[in-house]
C-alpha cells in the first residue's frame, strides 16, 4: 500500500471520526493531510521505504488561535490514535521524527520558507531554496474548513514571481554555458577527468533545474529530481538526455556528452524563445542569460551577480 492512500485512510477511518466526537465545536477548525518530507508526500515511496518513517499517520494544520485553546487536546486525540492500522506499524527514526501530528501553520510553513506564510518580497523568495518549496507544496491536503492552510499553499503553487523566475533561469542559463558548453571540453582536452566531472555535474544540476523553472515546478532535492522531471509536459527530451549524461553504469564517451550537452542547450533555448524569455537565435545560452538578466524590473533582483542564487 502507497503511505498516502494509507495516511488518507488513517485519518477517514480513525482521526475524523475521533476529532468528530471528541472535539466537534474545533472539526471545522482542522485542516488535515499529509505534506512534507518523506517520499509518500510525492508517491514515489516503495518496498525500499517502509525501512524508515513509512507506516500510519498525518498532519493537523491549525492556526495560532486554535494552537492556543485546543492545541494540546488535540495532540493529545492524535497520540491516543492506535499506533498499528491495517497491519502497518509506523516506524519512526530520530531523522523522521515530527513529521506528522499538529502543526501551527505558520510554524509549518516557516520552517521551510522562512516566512509564516508564503515569502512576500523578491528577496525573501530568492532566499527559499527550490527544494524546500517542493516539500511545502506536495502531498495531498484531505480536508480544510477554514482555508488557512490552503490559502497560503495556493499561494506558493502559484511560482515565483516573474523577476525572480527570470532571475533564476538567467542564473540557470548563465551555470549551463559556463560548466557544459565552454568548460567541460575544455576540461576534457586538458585530460582533466577530476575537473570535468565536476564541470558536468554543475551542468546536470543547473539544467534539471532550468526543466523544472520553464515548468513552472519547484524541483525537489536530488534524490527525486529525476523522477518529478520524467512527469514533465515541457523539455521531454532534455531530460532523456540529462539521464543518459548522469548514467554510472554506462557512462557517455566525451564526444557523445558535448553532443547531449549541445542538444539540450538547444530545447533550453528554443523553450526560452517560446515562453518570451529572450529572442536570441543562438543556442549558446551565455547570451540568453543575458537577455533574460535585462528583463527583471525590480532594481535589488537586476543587481544581483548573474550566478547569484541560494540553490
Amino acid at each position: 500500500m502507497k503511505g498516502m492512500e494509507l495516511a488518507r485512510a488513517y485519518y477517514t477511518q480513525l482521526g475524523a471520526p475521533l476529532i468528530r466526537q471528541a472535539l466537534p465545536e474545533y472539526e471545522g477548525r482542522i485542516a488535515a493531510g499529509l505534506v512534507g518530507e518523506g517520499s509518500e508526500c510525492y508517491g514515489y515511496d516503495d518496498a525500499y521505504s517502509q525501512d524508515h518513517d513509512f507506516g500510519p499517520g498525518f498532519c493537523l494544520w491549525v492556526t495560532s488561535d486554535t494552537a492556543v485553546r485546543a492545541g494540546k487536546e488535540i495532540q493529545a486525540l492524535y497520540d491516543g490514535l492506535p499506533k498499528e492500522f491495517m497491519g502497518y506499524t509506523r516506524n519512526e527514526t530520530p531523522e523522521g521524527k515530527g513529521r506528522v501530528g499538529l502543526f501551527r501553520i505558520d510554524y509549518f510553513y516557516q520552517r521551510y520558507t522562512n516566512c509564516p506564510g508564503a515569502p512576500e518580497t523578491n528577496m525573501q523568495w530568492m532566499n527559499v531554496p527550490e527544494r524546500f518549496l517542493s516539500v511545502a507544496t506536495n502531498g495531498e491536503v484531505f480536508t480544510d474548513p477554514e482555508g488557512a492552510f490552503t490559502d497560503v499553499r495556493r499561494k506558493l503553487l502559484a511560482f515565483y514571481p516573474a523577476d525572480v523566475l527570470r532571475k533564476k533561469l538567467a542564473a540557470r542559463a548563465a551555470v549551463m554555458a559556463q560548466a557544459g558548453q565552454y568548460n567541460y571540453p575544455r576540461c576534457v582536452q586538458r585530460g582533466d577527468r577530476g575537473a570535468a566531472f565536476f564541470a558536468m555535474n554543475e551542468f546536470v544540476q543547473a539544467a534539471l533545474s532550468a526543466v523544472f523553472l520553464l515548468n513552472r515546478r519547484y524541483m525537489p532535492f536530488y534524490k527525486w529530481a529525476f523522477r518529478a522531471a520524467e512527469e514533465l509536459p515541457a523539455l521531454r527530451d532534455s531530460v532523456r538526455s540529462l539521464r543518459r549524461l548522469a548514467d554510472l553504469e554506462k557512462v557517455v564517451p566525451p564526444a557523445e556528452a558535448q553532443s547531449l550537452i549541445e542538444g539540450i542547450c538547444a530545447e533550453v533555448a528554443e523553450e526560452l524563445r517560446r515562453q518570451d524569455f529572450s529572442s536570441s537565435g543562438d543556442s549558446f545560452l551565455a547570451p540568453h542569460s543575458g537577455e533574460i538578466m535585462a528583463g527583471i524590473q525590480d532594481p535589488e533582483i537586476r543587481r544581483l551577480h548573474v550566478m547569484a542564487d541560494c540553490d
